[in-house]
Order: C-alpha cells, then sequence, then structure tokens
C-alpha cells in the first residue's frame, strides 16, 4: 500500500517515481514528474501570467468551444505514456501541467486528466522556469509527439511555435507585438499578438 505524503522533505529529490506515487502526494508545493524526476514548478504565476493565460484561453476558446476539440488550463495533469504505450499508473513516469492544452482526441480525456500527447500545448514562462520550458519540455513534448508547441514569453512579449514534421519541431520565425498569430495545425485560430499582451 503507497504511502500519503505530506511533505516534500520526505521525497528524495534524486530518486525516480511514478504517476502512482505521484497521486500520493498532499504537499502544497507544485511540481511535474519529468521521466521519473521530480520538478519543482514555479510559485504561484504572477498577474500578468495570469492575464496572458486568460487573454490566451478567449482566443483559443472562440475557435473550439463548438468543436470537437477541448482546451484546458493548468493544474491540469498530462499523463505523456513511454514508447510501449504502458497506460497503468505505476508504469506511467511523466505527469506535466501545460498552461493551457488542446486535446482533439475525445478518448485521452479521463477523470484524472489527459493521457496521451494533446494536439497543442502552450506553456508561459515565469521567472525561474524558463531552462525547464525551453530545453526539458521542448524535448520532451517532440519525442512524445504533441503536434504544436507554443513558448509565450511576458516579459519579452512573444510567442514562438513549433510544429512537428518528420518526428521533429520545426520553428517559425517567432511572433512580436506587432505579428499575426495563425496555427500551422489549425488554421482558424489566429488572432493579433498585442492582443494576448494588453494590460
Amino acid at each position: 500500500m503507497a504511502t500519503i505524503i505530506t511533505n516534500i522533505k520526505q521525497l528524495d529529490l534524486k530518486a525516480s517515481y511514478t504517476y502512482a506515487d505521484y497521486l500520493m502526494w498532499q504537499f502544497k508545493e507544485r511540481v511535474e514528474l519529468i521521466k521519473g524526476k521530480i520538478f519543482k514548478m514555479s510559485p504561484a504565476p504572477g498577474s500578468f501570467h495570469q492575464e496572458v493565460s486568460w487573454q490566451l484561453t478567449r482566443e483559443i476558446d472562440k475557435v473550439f468551444h463548438k468543436t470537437s476539440c477541448k482546451m484546458f488550463a493548468a493544474p491540469f495533469d498530462v499523463r505523456l505514456i513511454n514508447f510501449k504505450e504502458s497506460t497503468a499508473d505505476h508504469q506511467i513516469t511523466t505527469v506535466v501541467q501545460p498552461d493551457l492544452c488542446v486535446i482533439c482526441d475525445r478518448s485521452k480525456i479521463d477523470e484524472k486528466g489527459c493521457i496521451g500527447a494533446p494536439d497543442l500545448i502552450i506553456e508561459i514562462l515565469s521567472p525561474g522556469n524558463s531552462k525547464k520550458e525551453m530545453d526539458i519540455k521542448y524535448d520532451l513534448y517532440e519525442e512524445n509527439g504533441v503536434q504544436e508547441y507554443w513558448i509565450v514569453n511576458p516579459s519579452e512579449k512573444t510567442i514562438a511555435i513549433f510544429v512537428l514534421q518528420n518526428e521533429k519541431y520545426i520553428g517559425i520565425k517567432p511572433l512580436i507585438l506587432d505579428s499575426k498569430l495563425q496555427s500551422p495545425t489549425f488554421p482558424n485560430l489566429k488572432f493579433a499578438v498585442k492582443k494576448i499582451f494588453k494590460t
């Protein structure tokens, strides 16, 4: 029987864990599990981060609310399965909480969140988390087949879009405040970048 963990100090941060372990963690710190390793998430997002997330949600919802695709916002567990597609909780070693994600295959959605790769993942950078989003999660989402990945930088007011082609991400020209965004995967998803960063 797994033990409920109420303090992160009870864990060995150098050890490897599974989603089954993750479900027993009841401490206040927010964490993600990437290939069995614990990654602490940034503290609660600041007001501008939240505003950017809300503006993105409004633009995305306009496109998807009448379709079969569903959008979810953090905290929302996305379990990424390994190459053998092991779906049992004790076999899953990666669970992340993207800021926003869009899932078009409804069979991937269950009461715990999403199992398998969403079609679109959006991460909004916060102070202290940029290395994880720019490096570790880029590789993670690429190898797990996330079709489109956005990295939104509130401090620079830019959006970087990566699209999966032949199992590798191809980056398009970075979008700045005066740019118009159009998703390569979902052509109807388009808006002026400045709408996202208005205060």
